[in-house]
């Protein structure tokens, strides 16, 4: 008998793809214009395939079909829709376009190229924490994708209530180091208590999202932050040591304040594979001074002569640390092949 073949990933994809748009055919429901009520705002707190919530300007939420016409509906989104006159199979409207966005976060996809998390976010609260461990390379990762997209960012360091005295100066000296570059560092631990209400005083009538690896406290920062929410957490792997994914579904929560909150699915590394070393360049906001005054025009930035970084690193203009986690991450864009197909 012959060994069956094995199905690739794309073929994998494909089949999932083919029933899913069944399954979608299935379910669409066609709205005829004499059916549906006028145009009116909203925000989009979630989204699930064909299907989104929309929440009104009072404030009650509404599952949507979604034209065909529209390209892409992320989290965050302001749309125009409209309410159906009759509830059908829960569907209790249809989307018929979106505003533009005022910012928008994304990241690569293997198959998809790049897709967006979210929309209109006024501020990115990036997450790191003790455990699992500091790791400052993904903090810049995260940090190059903010200074792209123009959203602020915050750097947070949760979990402090695990600091121990051998690693707490380690972790003290990069946090200065962003703190001394321009970037704000909150120190929060949900499990003590502290520091949450200086997160609380940063969301008043913002759009916020929290990011960083899986494991870092993200939902339980939120949870501590909006208790009546109770979203799922998991401790770190004892086996991997690293964190488990809490939150399948971006959703988007309002604060009493005004604020709002985008509670995203984690993302344990942040890809940038699908960036230039240009935009790569922009990430690093303390070397825009130096960029251009490199000896030649086509300087790698590492070993090359008459280098204006290495030379800002020498002079102590340009911490060491920073520089290596910069060259760290172009030499990343060389050793991923995925690289090549969106650049």
């Amino acid at each position: 008998m012959a060994k069956a073949k094995k199905l690739t990933k794309g073929q994998h994809r494909r089949i999932k793809q083919n029933i899913a748009n069944k399954l979608n055919k299935e379910t669409q429901i066609t709205w005829q214009d004499n059916e549906l009520s006028e145009q009116q705002t909203g925000i989009i707190v979630s989204r699930f395939g064909q299907h989104a919530d929309v929440e009104s300007p009072d404030g009650e939420v509404f599952r949507c079909n979604i034209r065909r016409t529209v390209d892409s509906i992320v989290c965050g989104d302001i749309v125009v829709w409209r309410q159906g006159k009759e509830t059908q199979h829960s569907i209790r409207g249809v989307i018929e376009a979106v505003h533009e966005r005022t910012s928008v976060l994304a990241r690569p996809d293997v198959y998809d190229g790049v897709k967006p998390i979210a929309a209109n976010i006024d501020q990115i609260f990036i997450v790191s924490s003790v455990v699992p461990a500091f790791n400052p390379d993904i903090i810049d990762r995260y940090l190059v994708a903010t200074e792209l997209t123009g959203i602020k960012p915050i750097i947070v360091l949760n979990k402090i209530d695990l600091l121990s005295a051998e690693n707490k100066l380690k972790i003290d000296r990069h946090l200065q180091l962003y703190h001394d570059i321009g970037y704000e560092v909150l120190y929060t631990s949900s499990k003590a208590q502290q520091g949450i209400e200086n997160i609380t005083d940063k969301l008043n009538d913002k759009t916020s999202i929290f990011v960083g690896q899986s494991g870092v406290g993200k939902s339980t920062l939120v949870n501590s932050l909006m208790p009546e929410l109770g979203l799922l957490t998991k401790e770190v792997s004892e086996n991997s040591g690293l964190g488990q994914h809490t939150t399948t579904v971006a959703r988007l929560y309002h604060f009493p304040t005004g604020g709002r909150l985008i509670d995203s699915p984690g993302i344990r590394e942040f890809g940038l594979w699908h960036l230039s070393p240009e935009q790569v360049d922009q990430g690093f906001i303390e070397f825009q001074s130096y960029f251009g005054y490199c000896k030649f025009r086509d300087c790698k930035h590492q070993n090359d002569p008459g280098c204006a970084l290495q030379q800002a690193v020498s002079d102590g203009k340009i911490n060491p640390l920073r520089f290596a986690s910069y060259q760290r991450i172009l030499a990343s864009l060389g050793d991923n092949k995925l690289t090549s197909r969106f650049n």
